[in-house]
């Protein structure tokens, strides 16, 4: 009579080695998880000794493997090595037909045999032997029929006259490479008969880049700095992010609409409601700007500032009723030009061309223009009532967010055309572009913060937190991989976003009113710009250090 066996909540009965019906056989199961612990532990120590290999410490490798029991590399892979790094041609090409039935792509045979020979060819030119250079190209290469265009290349360094025109030629450093050809022979080979090279570098810094992708915070240029480490898992702290206000800028008398660094960092442009447009200099290495120049005689405000590429000519824009745009060069603060097409325009928006010669400007009575620096119109859009707009890349295509929640691509070329990209239930009151012109960060209305893949023409993210109204506020990418997003807010706040993240990492705080636009400098990761409609200025930058830095 079988006995029953009671269970309780979260427990599962198990008899005979049945489980819900699964058969569990536990000493197979324990047979294999001890050889994949064992199959493990043998790449380890293979590991181990490559890289004690390449620190040159060949006799504590012998003691490591003489007393694991495992070895290295398969012995013909090891013999192959041997006969590469001492340039024995001909064994090694032995070696090579050995190991042909060991590759995973018998095509990888005919590469590897190049490979081979173009070194002895260049160590031949390289020593002076002409003649045995020659023979290898005839004989050995040219019958190869393999990359023909590569061969034709060989032939011409015949004719060089030193080993350093050679090398200069042939783009390669001499035999002292014989290293770099067992690296590339060796992705060839499958791992069990030799590793790939640097192996165990290669595993840390997939930690590594695995770990600083997890930080929410991380925002270093380099992935070997002071802060990780190979003993502790990696974590940046908070203190190290832009999170305190560094300096307050109380210069404008009235609401304060668009801030921007310039391309290369070294300054700010800010446009306010009380007609002035104002350069800031940025401190080279402390939290600080300085004044450069204040521009008045902007009568309808500065509402939008867009700055060249080579952080040379600012545009400014007005609101809505602003019939008027100009062009400032930022190094002296003069007037380049300034452009009012008609009495009835509207221009509050513009986009550089990627040349820096050409613009794009349009507002939302209907105007649309593609002009140049001089100020001539070169061609236009009847109709299109734009709230925002960037040029692409590829110096043809211009971004609009139009007045039909929409936005649509418009190709300046031989023959104009449009398209359609992406249609919102709200309308889109700002956007921007990353580095890689793919991604596109969307201030909507009632919705707030969403971002879009351009290519797939899909919905990423919407980035929870932030109050957007009915007024415009801007948004921007950031940090050192723009793996950041900041936007203002009507609740008087500034948010921050990891990228990968919807809700906020930080919420800054300290202005009044709507904070109406921010700006992360492109070569200061650590410092961030908002304004707002308080008439205030507020460099934000890490905590760290910040006591030192003030005394």
């Amino acid at each position: 009579m079988q006995t029953q066996q009671q269970t309780t909540n979260g427990e599962i009965a198990v008899k005979n080695g049945v489980s819900n019906g699964v058969h569990i056989d536990h000493e197979k199961s324990t047979i294999v998880s001890e050889a994949m612990s064992l199959k493990s532990n043998e790449d380890l120590v293979r590991i181990i000794g490559q890289h004690l290999i390449s620190l040159g410490l060949s006799k504590s490798v012998d003691t490591l493997m003489e007393e694991s029991g495992c070895r290295m590399d398969h012995p013909v892979a090891a013999r192959f090595r041997e006969h590469v790094m001492k340039g024995n041609w001909s064994k090694a090409n032995t070696d090579l037909q050995e190991l042909k039935s060991l590759l995973e792509n018998p095509e990888s045979l005919l590469e590897m045999q190049f490979l081979l020979l173009e070194q002895k060819y260049l160590e031949l030119l390289e020593e002076g032997k002409i003649m045995d250079a020659l023979s290898t190209l005839q004989y050995e290469l040219t019958p190869l029929n393999h990359r023909t265009k590569r061969v034709h290349q060989l032939s011409a360094y015949i004719m060089c006259a030193t080993p350093e025109e050679v090398r200069e030629q042939a783009e390669w450093s001499g035999r002292e490479s014989r290293s770099q050809l067992m690296e590339r022979l060796q992705q060839f080979l499958p791992p069990s008969i030799m590793l790939p090279p640097r192996r165990l570098d290669t595993l840390i810094k997939q930690s590594i880049e695995w770990q600083t992708d997890k930080c929410p915070y991380h925002n270093s240029s380099t992935m070997w700095d002071e802060k990780l480490s190979l003993v502790v898992d990696h974590m940046c702290s908070k203190e190290s992010f832009p999170s305190v206000t560094r300096q307050i800028m109380t210069d404008h008398t009235d609401e304060i609409w668009f801030c921007s660094f310039s391309p290369d960092g070294t300054k700010l442009a800010t446009g306010s409601k009380d007609q002035t447009l104002i350069i800031w200099d940025v401190h080279e290495t402390e939290f600080k700007l300085t004044i450069r120049k204040t521009i008045d005689g902007h009568q309808y405000g500065a509402s939008h500032l867009t700055w060249s590429s080579d952080s040379i000519y600012l545009i400014v824009c007005g609101p809505e009723d602003s019939p008027e745009l100009w062009i400032y060069n930022a190094i002296t603060g003069e007037l380049h030009i300034k452009i009012a097409p008609g009495p009835e325009d509207s221009l509050t928006c513009a986009a550089w061309h990627p040349d820096n010669r050409r613009f794009v400007t349009g507002g939302m009575r209907g105007q649309f223009y593609l002009c140049d620096l001089d100020g001539n119109v070169l061609d236009s859009w009847e109709g299109v009532r734009v709230h925002c707009m960037a040029y692409r890349q590829d110096g043809k295509t211009v971004l609009v967010a139009d007045s039909h929640h929409r936005i649509r691509g418009y190709t300046f070329d031989t023959t104009n055309s449009d398209f359609h990209l992406i249609k919102s239930e709200h309308s889109i009151m700002s956007f921007s572009m990353d580095r890689t012109d793919r991604l596109c960060l969307m201030n909507i209305q009632h919705q707030g913060v969403h971002l879009w893949d351009m290519e797939d023409r899909v919905l990423l993210r919407k980035f929870q937190g932030l109050t957007q109204g009915y007024w415009v506020v801007n948004s921007c990418f950031g940090g050192v991989n723009q793996n950041f997003v900041a936007s203002g807010s009507e609740d008087m706040k500034v948010y921050i976003w990891n990228i990968k993240k919807e809700h906020p990492i930080a919420v800054l705080t300290g202005h009044t009113r709507t904070v109406t636009s921010v700006s992360w400098n492109p070569t200061r990761p650590e410092m961030l710009a908002s304004v707002s409609d308080d008439g205030t200025i507020r460099i934000w930058g890490p905590a760290v250090n910040l006591q030192s830095s003030n005394n």
